[in-house]
Order: C-alpha cells, then sequence, then structure tokens
C-alpha cells in the first residue's frame, strides 16, 4: 500500500496568455462552453488528505527528483515531438516545467485542484487549469499528443479508475500516448512495525474509500485496455529504502517519514492512539529498512491512442 507517494498542490495560479481563457475556466483547448468528460458522474469534492504548506510542497519536488533518477527520464512512453502536454494532478507543477524544457515547441498543460507553487521563472510554454478531475477532464476530444498522470491512486476514489482513464484516452490525439505511474503493494522484506505501519495506514485509507492495498497499480494496464488503447507496455521500477539504498533509498526514506508525519495525527485519532506512539512506529520502521534491505516499487503503464 504506496500510501507515502501522494499528489497534493500547492503555489500559486499561472496568469493566462493573451486569448486563451482564465485558468480557473477550465476550458483550455475545449471548444464548447462547459464541455465535461465521461468521469463527470464522479463529482464530489476532493479526497486528498495531505495538509498543503511548504513542507509538503517540498517533499513533492524532492519526490519528483527522485522519480526521475529512478526512470532515468521524466516519462518511458515513445512520445515523439508532441504539440499539446496534459499532466492531470500536476501537483507542485515541476514535472510539466521540466517537460517545457525538454519539448519548448509544445504547449504543456498542468491540471489540478489546487495552485500550483510560486515561481518567478515559469515556463512561457506551461498553461495551468484548476479543476476537479471528478468533475471530467475540461478538454475537448483529441486535444493532447502525451497525457501523463501519477501517483493519484490515493487522492482519488477506487471506483472512478476506469471511468477515468477513458477520460483521459478522450483527450489523447490519434497516435498520442497516455502513461500512468502509480504505487505498488510490494515492498520487501518488512519488518513487524513496518507490517503495522501498513495495517494501520491501509484501514485508514479504505475507510476513506482511497486505494489501501495497490489494487490501482495493478489494475493500470487492464485500465488502459479498457480505454481502448493499444500498444501497452508495463514498466514495474524497484526502489532501496533507506539510507542503505544511498541517494536515492535516502530521499524515498525521507518522502516516506514526511508523509507518516503528515497524515499521523488523523490516523491517531482514527485508531484512538498517542501520535507519539505512531511516531515511534515509524522510527521501527525506518530501522528495519535499514537492516533488511527494504526494498518497494512502483508500476508504469502506458499505450497509444489509434
Amino acid at each position: 500500500m504506496p500510501w507515502w507517494f501522494f499528489k497534493h498542490g500547492g503555489g500559486s495560479e499561472a496568469e493566462p496568455t493573451e486569448g486563451e481563457p482564465a485558468p480557473g475556466e477550465g476550458r483550455l483547448l475545449s471548444s464548447l462552453p462547459g464541455e465535461r468528460g465521461h468521469a463527470a458522474e464522479f463529482s464530489q469534492p476532493s479526497l486528498q488528505s495531505l495538509p498543503k504548506d511548504l513542507r509538503e510542497i517540498d517533499r513533492l519536488d524532492l519526490q519528483h527528483y527522485a522519480l526521475r533518477v529512478v526512470l532515468q527520464a521524466n516519462y518511458l512512453a515513445p512520445v515523439g515531438l508532441p504539440r499539446r502536454i496534459l499532466d492531470t494532478g500536476c501537483g507542485t507543477g515541476q514535472w510539466a516545467y521540466d517537460l517545457c524544457q525538454e519539448f519548448p515547441q509544445a504547449t504543456v498543460v498542468g491540471l489540478d485542484i489546487e495552485p500550483i507553487k510560486q515561481t518567478t521563472n515559469l515556463p512561457s510554454n506551461f498553461r495551468f487549469v484548476r479543476a476537479n478531475l471528478l468533475d471530467g477532464l475540461p478538454f475537448a476530444d483529441d486535444s493532447f499528443d502525451f497525457v501523463h498522470q501519477r501517483l493519484l491512486a490515493l487522492s482519488l476514489p477506487v471506483t472512478c479508475w476506469p471511468v477515468l482513464v477513458k477520460d483521459l484516452a478522450r483527450v489523447t490525439a490519434p497516435g498520442g500516448w497516455v502513461e500512468l505511474i502509480e504505487g505498488s503493494a510490494e515492498v520487501a522484506p518488512a519488518g513487524p512495525a513496518t507490517q503495522e505501519v501498513f495495517s494501520l495506514i491501509g484501514q485508514y485509507l479504505l475507510a476513506r474509500g482511497l486505494d489501501g492495498q495497490g489494487n490501482v497499480a495493478r489494475s493500470l494496464v487492464r485500465y488502459l485496455e479498457e480505454a481502448g488503447l493499444s500498444a501497452i507496455q508495463q514498466r514495474t521500477v524497484a526502489v532501496p529504502v533507506g539510507e542503505w539504498g544511498g541517494p536515492i533509498g535516502h530521499l524515498i526514506a525521507l518522502d516516506f517519514r514526511e508523509t507518516f508525519l503528515a497524515l499521523s495525527e488523523r490516523v491517531a485519532q482514527r485508531f484512538q492512539l498517542p501520535t507519539e506512539a505512531l511516531v515511534a512506529l515509524l522510527q521501527s520502521m525506518r530501522r528495519e529498512c535499514n537492516d533488511l534491505h527494504t526494498c518497494y516499487s512502483f508500476i508504469v503503464a502506458y499505450g497509444q491512442k489509434r
């Protein structure tokens, strides 16, 4: 249950460019006012759990850099030279900023329910749209050459995923690619403290209708198939957890800790436990990961629209 990989945006909105609607209008590429995708039936308030603050923004940027090192790239799909790129649930916007540099000829759109982080060097080819994925994507069919989404399994209801991925495919242009990245349920070996942490977090997530068992990650290929995509590929990437794994292991362990600390008060209230006991449990988990050389894995899956 990959509760530590969790998206939550922060910062301020980008300014609209001349001739385009303001980000809040949510119709950057839509030809029809109020146009919505098929995921609209799941419209409801956001279920994101982590508080928005500077510490969380720093954690998400750290997470982005760690994943980029692990994958040795920002993405794995063979996207070619896209003209329009969409990052749904863009968080701080850092992935989208990197794609702006890699593809200066492209317009890169970041979508999130919350504003992106403040920056004085916003790429000129970046656009931000503030919208709720559960309302359906506010874009016309066939709008993007590359649609990217990662680490949202714990901020969206499990039941919405098949329809959501179909909506991602809807806004993808023929020949374009959809790429999804989610954490798997594979963490091994796991000591008793690690197992207890997983149990508590899993129960907490399940009670909120979220994925506490890694079901979304295991279903990525099926979602893409049901969305009608072809040339589907999947890759599982293992990463070390803890200082034993060098710089990457240290970053992943830090990501675990920061996420747990952000959730600890709510989990403690849920199970009527002292917050100090959860913090001590996390410290034991860190020692176990180092002693046992624990590894974690996440899954990348992508497919092409014909």
